[in-house]
Parts: C-alpha cells; sequence; structure tokens
C-alpha cells in the first residue's frame, strides 16, 4: 500500500503537479463565475443601474469609505505583525504599512497576489536589508492572518446561519454547520499545537518560527477586525429591502472573497460579482449590482490608483530626484572646499 501511494504521488507530482491543478483549478472557476454571471445579468437595465447608484447617499458612501479606510488601516498590521514575528524590528511601521497597502492593493487588482504582492513587498524591504526569504516569510505569515480572520468568522457563521452559504456551497444547512464545527476545532486544535510543539515550518534554508497561541489570538484578532470593516462597507451600501442581517451577509460576503482568491483573477472580478449575486437572490439585481460597483470603486479602484501613484512617486524619488539631490549636495560641497576655483 504504501509503494502504492508513493508509486502515485511521484507520478502526481510528474504529469500534473500542483501548481498546474492550482492554474487548472483558477479557470474552472473563472469560467463558472463567468457563465453565471452572463446568465445572471440577462435582461438587466442598464438606467436601472444608473439610477440605483444615484439613490444611494451621500451618508452611506461616506460611511462605507470611511469602514474601508478602517479596513486598510488595520491591513498595514498584517506585515508589522510578520516583522515582529521575524524579529526584524529595525523596519519601521511607515515601511510596514507602504508595503501591506501597495502589495495588496497592487496585487490584488493585477492578479497572481502572490507573485506581484510578493514583488512589490521585495522591492520595499530589500531597502531595508531583507532578503527574498525574508520577503517570503512575510508573505506566508500575512496570508496566514488573512485565513485564520477567514476561517474564524466563517465558522461562526456558518455555525449561526447555515443557510447563508447554501447558495453558493449547494449544500444543505446541516452540512455547512458541520463544515464550521470542522473550521473552528481546526483553529482550537492550531492554538493546540502551538501551545505543545516546536513552533517552526519548514527546513534547510526556509524555516519559518510560528507566534505563539497568545500571539496567535493577536493575529486572528487582526484578520477578524479587517474582515469585519470589509462586510461592514457592504453591507452599508445594501438596499434598504429586503432586509438581512449583519452576520449572513457576512457569511456570503466571506464566500464570494475566498472564492475570488482563489480564482486569482484580477480584482476577483466576476467571481466575487458572480458570488455575491447567487447568494443573494433576494434582492433585485440592478439594486445589487450598483451596491457591488460602488463598493468594487472604494475597495478596488481607488486604493489601486493611489496605490500606482504612491509606489510611482517613490521610484521617481528613489532613482531620480534623490541621486539628483546628493549629486548637486556632493558638487556644493566641492565648491565651498575650493572657493578660488
Amino acid at each position: 500500500m504504501y509503494r502504492l501511494l508513493t508509486a502515485l504521488r511521484r507520478s502526481f507530482d510528474r504529469w500534473i503537479g500542483w501548481k498546474r491543478l492550482g492554474i487548472a483549478a483558477s479557470l474552472v472557476i473563472i469560467a463558472l463565475a463567468i457563465f453565471t454571471l452572463t446568465r445572471t445579468l440577462k435582461g438587466v437595465d442598464g438606467g436601472v443601474i444608473l439610477g440605483a447608484i444615484a439613490e444611494k447617499s451621500y451618508a452611506q458612501i461616506g460611511l462605507a469609505a470611511l469602514c474601508v479606510l478602517c479596513a486598510f488601516f488595520t491591513l498595514t498590521f498584517y506585515d508589522l505583525f510578520a516583522l515582529r514575528t521575524l524579529g526584524r524590528r529595525h523596519v519601521p511601521y511607515r515601511i510596514a504599512a507602504l508595503s501591506s497597502f501597495t502589495s495588496y492593493s497592487i496585487g490584488h487588482n493585477i492578479g497572481a497576489t502572490v507573485f506581484t504582492g510578493g514583488a512589490i513587498r521585495f522591492r520595499i524591504y530589500s531597502d531595508w536589508g531583507l532578503s527574498a526569504i525574508d520577503v517570503a516569510k512575510i508573505c506566508f505569515l500575512s496570508g496566514l492572518t488573512f485565513w485564520l480572520g477567514n476561517i474564524f468568522v466563517l465558522g461562526l457563521g456558518l455555525l449561526w446561519h447555515p443557510e447563508a452559504a447554501t447558495s453558493i456551497a449547494l449544500l444543505p444547512p446541516w452540512i455547512n454547520q458541520l463544515i464550521a464545527l470542522g473550521l473552528i476545532v481546526s483553529i482550537v486544535l492550531y492554538l493546540v499545537w502551538l501551545t505543545f510543539a516546536p513552533r517552526e515550518l519548514g527546513q534547510n534554508g526556509w524555516k519559518v518560527r510560528l507566534p505563539s497561541a497568545r500571539l496567535t489570538l493577536l493575529q486572528i484578532l487582526i484578520g477578524v477586525v479587517d474582515l469585519g470593516f470589509c462586510a461592514m462597507a457592504m453591507y452599508i451600501l445594501m438596499p434598504a429591502q429586503p432586509q438581512i442581517d449583519f452576520l449572513s451577509l457576512a457569511v456570503v460576503f466571506i464566500l464570494s472573497t475566498l472564492l475570488g482568491f482563489a480564482s486569482h483573477a484580477p480584482g476577483s472580478l466576476g467571481v466575487f460579482d458572480a458570488a455575491m449575486l447567487v447568494a443573494l437572490p433576494q434582492f433585485g439585481r440592478e439594486e445589487l449590482l450598483a451596491t457591488l460597483l460602488v463598493f468594487r470603486l472604494l475597495y478596488f479602484v481607488i486604493p489601486f490608483a493611489l496605490a500606482i501613484t504612491v509606489m510611482g512617486s517613490r521610484e521617481v524619488w528613489l532613482n531620480v530626484m534623490k541621486p539628483w539631490q546628493e549629486r548637486r549636495r556632493v558638487s556644493d560641497l566641492e565648491c565651498i572646499a575650493s572657493p578660488g576655483e
């Protein structure tokens, strides 16, 4: 039996591999999302969508924007937590905040967040003496913060409102509750493992020391607060009728977000939207699309534009303005040193 399993594993690694399997899964998710979105949007009136957007009050949009701002502020602690866990205390908060904001905003909008976000992080942290391995560890710990927060909230949400995920998961409520119990138990077991076992993952040149159980609770809290502000922004923008409670919307929002991440589609475009439309059939399609468009503007488009502007300005400063100022300073010093010439 062991030889059979070993042979199957080798065949899988040779002919398929986890990378190809991940790409195939992403393509399947995107294809299903496009099919679902195309079918759902049949007969949708664009004028009604614009009217629904115009009906949203300045207070709604302002409060949603404030929640998005708070979410991105919380997001800055992803990298800060990872840096402190790795013992890189010489990197200040402002650099961690810059890295978190730009890598997430640009990486998630371009797609393939693991690679694009990692490249942006390396560009920033390399100036502070961090290696590619250090950046890989930061990406891993930041991703762990994201997933722990999502799993915890999703577990609680499915346990309390199992019906909320039925349209997306296509599973009966009792199975959703079993999944919820499994998610919560997995986090509890993870915390127990951190308490009694060595907190190291990896081998050879790549080893990352995980935070303690107590610090992991803080890590989960960071993810939960970030996710809570994002879901609250969506909740504020939702149509007033029919009513939906926050926890039910949070479950739908998390599942839609995770599907979007799994697809690696730029900005989760199409995947996130299709999942939301399928999971919330009680709302009018035009009104819900208006909500999704405003949310996209606040959470994806504006932060993406800001991140591109910030990174572009930083590159101009580092590669043009700063060398020019240094050359000018050297020239001025030379003139002062030889005034008679």
